[in-house]
C-alpha cells in the first residue's frame, strides 16, 4: 500500500492532556446551617445513602452523545445471514382489519376500536349483529378475533359473546377453530393462566382438541416458561407437535425434556421424520450433547430418513463446539457423496466451524470447491463465506493472505460488511502493518462503512500494538467517530491527572458503549498503559475502576473445601492478567501484614491453550512470574495453570510486611 502522510503532531506529545482551566472553586448556594453540639447529626436521604452505590453502576445500554451519534453495535454470525428479500420473516403480516372480506365490518371494527381493553364487547355485537335476522357467521367470527388478536381481553370477550349466542343462530360456537384463534391471542398475550382455563373449558364442553390446539398450548405454555405444563396433557401428538416439545427443551437446554420426548415417540408409535430429527438435533447441540447427536444422526440415515441441509448444520455446529472438526467434514464428504443439496448456511457453517478448529487446509479445499463454477452442489462463496474465510487467515496471522482475500471480495462486487473489516484491521495490526490497517480502514469510511463498538475495540488493540508515529495514525482515524476514546487515553497519559477525573473519562465511555465490549475495552486500556509506558499507576487505577464495575467480577474463586484460592485470568488480555496478578498479590501482602489467615493452596488459570490459534497468555504470564520472582509453578495436572503453596508463598509474602502469616482454619 502507499505511505500515508505523517503525523501533524509529534508522537511526544500523543499523550498530553489538553491545558486545564484554572477556576475558582464554587460557592455553594446552598444555606449553612449551624447545628449545636447536643443537636443530633441530621438522617442522610436516600439519595446520599445511595449515592457510593451510583458510583459503581453503569449503563444498561449504550448511551451514545447527541453530537456525535453512532450505530447499535452489529457483530453478525457468518453462518447466519441476513434473511433474502423473500423471506417470509422479512414482511409484515397484513392486518386482519385490511383484508378485503372485512370491508362490511369496518364501522364495526371502528366502534370495537374505540371500547377500552376492559369492556364488555356484547352490546356493541348485539346492536350490529341483530337476531335473529343477521347473526354473524363463522367467517365474520374469525374476522374479528383476528383483528382482536393483539388484545386478549376483548378476544375473551368476543368469544363469550359468541358462545352465548343460539346455537341456530351460530352452530360454529362449538368448532376448534374458534377457540384455536383465541388461544393464540393469549399465547401472543403470555396469558398462561387463562389459556389453561380456556383449555379446560374447552373439554369440559365437549370440544374436540386438536394438534393445532395443542401445539398452541405447547408453544403458549413456552413462552411463559411453564415447561412442565407443556406435557401434561395427555393427548397423541402428532410430527409437529414432538418437534415443537422438542425446540421448546431444547431453547430451555433441558436434557431430561428430550429424553422424555424420545420416550413419548416410541410409546405413541409415531416415527420422526425430517422435521423431528432436524428439531431434536437443534435441541441436544444447545443442551451440549455431542455423542447423543452423533447416535441421532445415524439412527437417523439407518431409518432411511433423508437428510437436507439444515440437519447438516445443525450436526456441524455440534462437532464445532465439541471441536469434532474433522468428525464434520467426514459428515460432509458422505453427504457430497450421496449428493445431498448444499447451502450458503451450511457451508459458511462450515467455513467458520474450520475457523473454531484451526482446520485452515481443510477450510482452502471448501472455499475452492465453493468458487469453481463447474460444482453445481455448493452454492457461490458470498461475503459470510469470505468473512469467515478471512477470520481463518486473520487468526494464524496470515496477513497478506487475509488482506488479499479481502480485495479479491472487493474486486468481484460483493461488499464486505462491518466483521471483514474489523477482523482485516486486527490482522494487520498484529502483524505489525500498521499503516496498512489505517488505509484499510479509511477505505471503508470512504465506503460508507459506519464503525460500531468492536471496531473501536479493534483499534484499541491496534494502538496498543503499534509504536511512534504510527500511533497518531490510529488515534487520528478513532478520533473521528469516538473523540472520546481518545480523550480517555490522553488523559490516563497525562501524570497531574487524578483517579477521579480517570473514573469520569471511563464511565463516559463505557456508558457509551455496548456492555459486551466493555470489559475488552479495560482490557486494551490497561495494554496500551504498560506498552506505551503511561504512569505506572495508571495499569492498576484502570484494573481496580472495571473492578469497581463489575467488568472483572468473577476472577476470584475460593474453594473452602479443598481450602484453596484461584484466579481465573482466561478472560483478560496479557497486559490486564499481570495487573490482575499483581493486584491479587498485593492483596495477599496486606492480608498476611493484617494477620489475616490464607489458603493452605494457591492456584493461577491463564487457558491451556490447545487450540491452534491460541494467542500464548500461558506463557508470556509465565515470563512475568519469573520476571518478579514470585514462587509459583506450572501445574503437573492442568496445562495452563500455576500453583503455589501457602508455605511457598508465604517467605514471599512476607517481603512485603513484617506481620507473620496466619494459617487458615
Amino acid at each position: 500500500m502507499a505511505p500515508l502522510p505523517a503525523p501533524t503532531a509529534a508522537s511526544a506529545f500523543l499523550f498530553h492532556a489538553p491545558p486545564r482551566n484554572h477556576l475558582k472553586p464554587k460557592t455553594s448556594s446552598r444555606p449553612t446551617t449551624i447545628c449545636s453540639a447536643s443537636s443530633p447529626s441530621p438522617t442522610p436521604s436516600l439519595a446520599d445513602q445511595l449515592e457510593p452505590l451510583s458510583r459503581t453502576l453503569l449503563a444498561d445500554k449504550p448511551t451514545p452523545s447527541a453530537d456525535n451519534p453512532r450505530p447499535e453495535p452489529t457483530w453478525v454470525n457468518p453462518s447466519k445471514p441476513r434473511p433474502t428479500v423473500l423471506s417470509l420473516r422479512r414482511h409484515r403480516r397484513r392486518p386482519a382489519s385490511s383484508h378485503p372480506s372485512s370491508a362490511p365490518l369496518q364501522p364495526l371494527i371502528r366502534s370495537l376500536r374505540a371500547l377500552p381493553d376492559d369492556a364488555d364487547l356484547a352490546p356493541t355485537l348485539h346492536a350490529f349483529f341483530p337476531l335473529p335476522d343477521s347473526p354473524p357467521t363463522s367467517s365474520d367470527a374469525l374476522l374479528l378475533l383476528n383483528y382482536l388478536h393483539p388484545s386478549w381481553r376483548k378476544t375473551l370477550s368476543l368469544l363469550t359473546y359468541l358462545r352465548a349466542l343460539p346455537a341456530e343462530s351460530f352452530p360454529a360456537a362449538q368448532d376448534t377453530i374458534i377457540f384455536n384463534v383465541a388461544l393464540k391471542s393469549l399465547r401472543a398475550a403470555r396469558r398462561w393462566p387463562e389459556a389453561e382455563r380456556l383449555a379446560l373449558d374447552m373439554l369440559d364442553s365437549g370440544i374436540p382438541l386438536d394438534n393445532i390446539t395443542y401445539s398452541t398450548l405447547i408453544t403458549a405454555a413456552r413462552r411463559c416458561r411453564q415447561f412442565a405444563k407443556a406435557v401434561e396433557c395427555g393427548w397423541r401428538p402428532d410430527h409437529v407437535a414432538f418437534a415443537v416439545l422438542a425446540k421448546m427443551f431444547g431453547e430451555a437446554g433441558d436434557y431430561d425434556g428430550i429424553q422424555l420426548v424420545f420416550r413419548e415417540m416410541r410409546e405413541v408409535g409415531v416415527r420422526p421424520n425430517i422435521f423431528v430429527y432436524n428439531a431434536l438435533l437443534e435441541a441436544l447441540g444447545k443442551t451440549g450433547k455431542p455423542g447423543l447427536a452423533r447416535s441421532l444422526f445415524e439412527e437417523m440415515a439407518a431409518g432411511g430418513v433423508q437428510p437436507n441441509a439444515r440437519t447438516l448444520t445443525a450436526v456441524a455446529k455440534i462437532y464445532g463446539r465439541a471441536r469434532w472438526g474433522r468428525d464434520a467434514l467426514q459428515l460432509w464428504e458422505r453427504m457430497r457423496a450421496r449428493k445431498v443439496p448444499a447451502d450458503s448456511i451450511l457451508c459458511n457453517t462450515l467455513l467458520s466451524m474450520c475457523a473454531d478448529v484451526g482446520l485452515v487446509a481443510e477450510a482452502e479445499q471448501l472455499f475452492a470447491e465453493m468458487k469453481d463454477p463447474e460444482l453445481d452442489d455448493v452454492p457461490q462463496p458470498d461475503k459470510w463465506s469470505y468473512t469467515a474465510m478471512i477470520n481463518i487467515y486473520g487468526s494464524i496471522r496470515d496477513a497478506d493472505r487475509a488482506l488479499q482475500l479481502f480485495v479479491e471480495m472487493l474486486e468481484s462486487g460483493i461488499e464486505a460488511n462491518i466483521m471483514s473489516y474489523t477482523i482485516v484491521i486486527q490482522c494487520l495490526g498484529k502483524a505489525n502493518r500498521i499503516r496498512d490497517a489505517v488505509e484499510v480502514l479509511e477505505a471503508g469510511l470512504e465506503r460508507g462503512l459506519k464503525p460500531d463498538d468492536r471496531l473501536c475495540g479493534c483499534l484499541l488493540s491496534v494502538v496498543a500494538l503499534s509504536t511512534g508515529d504510527e500511533t497518531e495514525l490510529v488515534l487520528a482515524c478513532l478520533e473521528k467517530f469516538n473523540p472520546n476514546l481518545v480523550s480517555l487515553i490522553r488523559t490516563l497519559g497525562d501524570a497531574e491527572a487524578g483517579v477521579d477525573e480517570i473514573n469520569n473519562a471511563l464511565k463516559a465511555v463505557l456508558n457509551a458503549a455496548d456492555s459486551v465490549v466493555r470489559r475488552p475495552y479495560c482490557n486494551c486500556l490497561i495494554d496500551i498503559c504498560q506498552n506505551h509506558g503511561l504512569p505506572p499507576q495508571r495499569s492498576a487505577e484502570l484494573f481496580r475502576l472495571a473492578q469497581r464495575y463489575g467488568l472483572y467480577s468473577k476472577l476470584h474463586i475460593r474453594k473452602d473445601d479443598a481450602d484453596e484460592w484461584l484466579l481465573d485470568l482466561r478472560s483478560l488480555s496479557i497486559g490486564a492478567a499481570k495487573t490482575a496478578f499483581d493486584d491479587w498479590m498485593s492483596t495477599l501482602s496486606e492480608r498476611a501484614a493484617e494477620g489475616k489467615p490464607l489458603p493452605l493452596s494457591f492456584n493461577v488459570f491463564t487457558g491451556s491453550s490447545t487450540h491452534k490459534f491460541a494467542q500464548g497468555l500461558a506463557s508470556a504470564f509465565a515470563a512475568h512470574l519469573e520476571e518478579i520472582a514470585v514462587p509459583f509453578r506450572p501445574s503437573e495436572s492442568q496445562v495452563g495453570s500455576f500453583v503455589s503453596s501457602r508455605d511457598e508463598l508465604a517467605p514471599w509474602l512476607q517481603t512485603r510486611g513484617s506481620s507473620p502469616v496466619v494459617v487458615a482454619g
